[in-house]
């Protein structure tokens, strides 16, 4: 018998309530006892490498001296960056940095910054330790005065680094950086701004930071699996295997693209290039999701779809709605049929979501396996945002070699006279910086593995 790959939500739930952000001892023993050990079963990280670590230990060291306040930029490509790098800096950072003869004045950690909708889908787990380790959760596409007063507070109070990441969620790839949000580099600028008009002369310094991934002989195997897994959804035939790898990614691809294309209405002409075909299922997709919520089609792609986003989740899960229990059964089964429509939106918007970072050519046959691992993962994701599935449905390859590569700081705190000068200007150029300090420890990376 048939089951569906995804059930529909069907019931509107009351507010997910999370207490303020604290550091509680027993949750950072807790995370000691357990970090390591979901970290290898949910991401199938074995080890942890760390490149670059002078730039790593002189923020770090700078930063719980009280001499820097520091924003570790962080890049977000596979999901479970934030979990890895608060174990690193929690429980590994200070062992590494004392035996290169570095002696930080405190224990190492960092208050990393999330959106509200992860304490939303995460479960119970998440929503005990996130707010237990200090983390602080923020509203994407909403005002949120208080959220961001509590991260203004976190940078100019310190010492502990901040830790976001300027993608603004996952983005699918490392060897490239598809796109990346002002938000630190704004934030960043605002903060140096008033420790200045202060009378502080203490710098506001940006850390950027990637992490990549390298696997073995296991992770061939496991890769195998995934590829058998993807073929069997695609209904790629025996003969296919007989090709090239490059040829049956292609072949699953395309179908996959053609069920899409289906689905939305749109004419399949193989013809065209992939790119301009997936273009136009993103573009059906928003339009749909605009249809169902009756939100006007208009804007940039990104505010739109975290503004919807945003809409459905407040329909699923009731913001300030402690209970439902006094709602009339009227207004509660209306609010189920919202919730309801609200998840078949959202389906929508995860086509939209992850096809945008989709729009990358097929891996050559001699392409390095790490990169012919995040493809194929990528494909896979291609397939279950196709059949309504979302990014807790994406599959880990094991075991993996995690690299975590730090780059020079960027100042900001030195560039302020050219903020005041022309704001645009100065955040323009500390986005460029940002983004060829990723290309470096991209570069760094690819040298060096």
């Amino acid at each position: 018998m048939h089951k569906p790959y995804m059930m529909p939500a069907a019931m509107a739930q009351p507010d997910v309530k999370i207490p303020e952000p604290r550091i509680s001892l027993f949750v950072v023993i807790l995370c000691k006892l357990l970090a390591r050990l979901y970290l290898f079963l949910f991401y199938g990280v074995a080890r942890v490498v760390l490149r670059g670590e002078k730039y790593l230990f002189e923020a770090f060291k700078r930063a719980l001296e009280g001499k820097s306040r520091c924003i570790i930029a962080f890049r977000h490509p596979n999901g479970g960056e934030p979990q890895l790098l608060a174990w690193f800096f929690l429980f590994k950072l200070r062992r590494l940095a004392a035996r290169a003869g570095v002696k930080f004045p405190r224990f190492p950690h960092a208050v990393f910054i999330y959106g509200y909708e992860v304490v939303r889908w995460g479960g119970w787990a998440v929503r005990y330790v996130m707010p237990n380790v200090g983390a602080m959760p923020i509203h994407h596409s909403k005002v949120d005065s208080k959220g961001m007063a509590r991260i203004y507070k976190a940078i100019t109070d310190g010492p502990y680094p901040l830790a976001l990441a300027p993608e603004g969620q996952v983005s699918y790839t490392t060897e490239s950086v598809p796109r990346l949000e002002q938000g630190a580099v704004r934030i960043g600028f605002h903060a140096a701004d008033r420790l200045a008009k202060s009378g502080s002369d203490i710098p506001i310094e940006i850390l950027p930071v990637a992490v990549h991934a390298r696997f073995g002989p296991w992770g061939k195997l496991t890769l195998a699996f995934l590829i058998k897994k993807i073929e069997k959804f695609t209904c790629v035939g025996k003969e296919a295997k007989k090709l090239p790898l490059s040829q049956r990614f292609k072949a699953s691809r395309d179908h996959i693209l053609a069920v899409n294309e289906k689905r939305y209405h749109l004419k399949s002409d193989p013809e065209m290039p992939f790119e301009e075909r997936l273009d136009a299922v993103i573009d059906a997709a928003m339009v749909s999701a605009e249809h169902i919520l009756g939100v006007k089609s208009e804007g940039e792609l990104f505010a739109r779809m975290y503004y919807l986003r945003q809409i459905c989740w407040d329909r699923m899960i009731l913001p300030g709605v402690n209970s439902l229990d006094n709602l009339t059964g009227v207004e509660r089964g209306s609010a189920d049929l919202l919730a309801g429509e609200a998840w078949h939106a959202s389906r929508h918007l995860e086509v939209v979501d992850f096809s945008w970072y989709f729009r990358v050519p097929l891996p050559a046959d001699d392409a390095p396996l790490h990169y012919v691992v995040e493809y194929s993962q990528n494909l896979w994701d291609f397939a279950s945002r196709t059949m309504g599935g979302a990014y807790a449905n994406r599959i880990s390859i094991f075991p993996r070699r995690v690299i975590i590569q730090a780059a020079p700081v960027i100042n900001l705190t030195e560039r302020l006279p050219s903020y005041h000068e022309d704001k645009k200007a100065a955040i323009g150029k500390a986005m460029q910086d940002l983004m060829d300090s990723y290309q470096y420890c991209i570069d760094e990376v690819n040298r060096t593995e």
